[in-house]
């Protein structure tokens, strides 16, 4: 089994500390990941972080957004994987919590992979899933 990387993602704000519940959320982001993260944000030659989140649609009514974000907000939860930093909004910590973020290579096709433990189901494409 590939071995994960992991640290408890703590808000930025007392504030919001107080608005979550009071067990670490927390998200998981494989070495394999984490590597061509920095390899995205080395060939865009963007700095900052990767942010992860949650929107309403797709074909099974919830999509997965990533994208790259220069700093944290005030509220996001943020995830550090050696010099890689992930950073989650409170409504999208929601369904990412004890999400894997995985990269795999087949034959078929290459790329990120989510295991999310709360998705009751997923589209064929990986990217669309309900909870």
């Amino acid at each position: 089994m590939t071995e994960l990387t992991q640290l408890a993602g703590e808000p930025r704000s007392q504030q919001s500390a107080e608005a979550v519940e009071s067990a670490p959320k927390q998200v998981h982001v494989t070495p394999k990941a984490v590597q061509k993260i920095r390899e995205a944000f080395a060939r865009e030659g963007v700095t900052g972080g990767l942010r992860l989140g949650v929107l309403g649609g797709g074909c099974s009514g919830l999509s997965y957004q990533f994208k790259f974000a220069p700093e944290a907000r005030p509220r996001d939860f943020v995830f550090e994987f050696e010099d890689v930093k992930v950073f989650v909004d409170p409504k999208s910590i929601l369904f990412l919590d004890g999400m894997t973020l995985d990269w795999q290579d087949s034959l078929m096709q290459s790329g990120f992979v989510f295991q999310n433990p709360h998705a009751t189901k997923s589209c064929g494409c990986g990217t669309s899933f309900s909870a």
